[in-house]
């Protein structure tokens, strides 16, 4: 632990220079991740030096294969960049520049054209690469749009969910207020029954002045009332007659013993 952090600190100075290290929290993990780092961070360094070693190799050997072809033009040929004409310089330049981008080693015809039918390759498979990502982004953009679409009608849904549900609720609400008073009202009633049904007790109340007797009684004298009507009409009938009032008298007075039968019935139905 003591020996990572004494690399870590060490490697953390070479980075910041003059500058402070930051202040952070030494504990065994965050030390094993700037070790890491460390680490990762030496391995790249000694690769780009490797690269840059390389680099300067190449470069030293082309500069050196481009001073012998210049020797070998002056010598042979008698030719140098100074005694070139304009066209010729930017020729020459052009075909320097074709190299380098091409990548070829020199600018011979063998060399140009793999290295042009490579470029050639790849272009047609960048082409059909952006055709594949094009269909592939004509695809997600009509997934994108549907999935809009029913984002849209979702959260239309789940709006109209949460107002039924809202009136839902209210209408529970209400109904268990409504259910809370009828069983408030029911447990009154119910209190005041048994409060009356022990009243009655205490009174010693005759059944037949019960609500149920009296409307039986009422029955029965609207009944003996109706069957009183008719011999009430044949007593007025007779009374209507002339010649023999001894006979008439008969009648009148066996009419008036039903009658008053009838009435000492219906006197003692109420008496009841």
């Amino acid at each position: 632990m003591c020996e990572k952090t004494e690399k870590v600190n060490s490697w953390l100075g070479a980075v910041f220079g003059e500058d402070s290290v930051p202040q952070f929290e030494i504990n065994t993990r965050t030390v094993d991740i700037l070790y890491q780092l460390m680490r990762s961070s030496e391995a790249r360094c000694r690769d780009t030096a490797l690269l840059i070693e390389d680099c300067k190799q190449k470069a030293a050997e082309y500069q050196a294969e481009g001073n012998h072809l210049q020797d070998v033009l002056q010598q042979s040929m008698d030719l140098s960049p100074a005694i070139l004409s304009g066209p010729a310089t930017r020729y020459l330049s052009a075909l320097v520049e074709s190299a380098v981008v091409l990548g070829v080693r020199d600018t011979s015809l063998s060399s140009y054209l793999p290295a042009v039918n490579n470029l050639t390759s790849e272009l047609l498979e960048a082409e059909k690469a952006n055709r594949n990502q094009e269909r592939e982004l004509k695809t997600m953009k009509k997934k994108i749009e549907a999935t809009l679409i029913q984002r849209h009608n979702l959260k239309a849904d789940l709006k109209k969910t949460i107002k039924l549900q809202a009136e839902e609720k209210a209408k529970t609400d209400q109904r268990l207020l409504n259910m809370d008073f009828v069983r408030g009202k029911t447990k009154e009633l119910s209190i005041r029954q048994k409060t009356l049904e022990a009243q009655l007790a205490s009174l010693n109340m005759d059944d037949s002045l019960t609500h149920e007797a009296i409307v039986q009684l009422s029955e029965e004298v609207t009944a003996l009332q109706g069957e009183m009507i008719p011999l009430k009409q044949k007593l007025e009938s007779y009374m209507d007659l002339s010649p023999n009032p001894s006979l008439a008298q008969v009648k009148i007075e066996e009419g008036k013993r039903k009658l008053n039968a009838l009435d000492l019935q219906f006197h003692a139905d109420l008496n009841k």
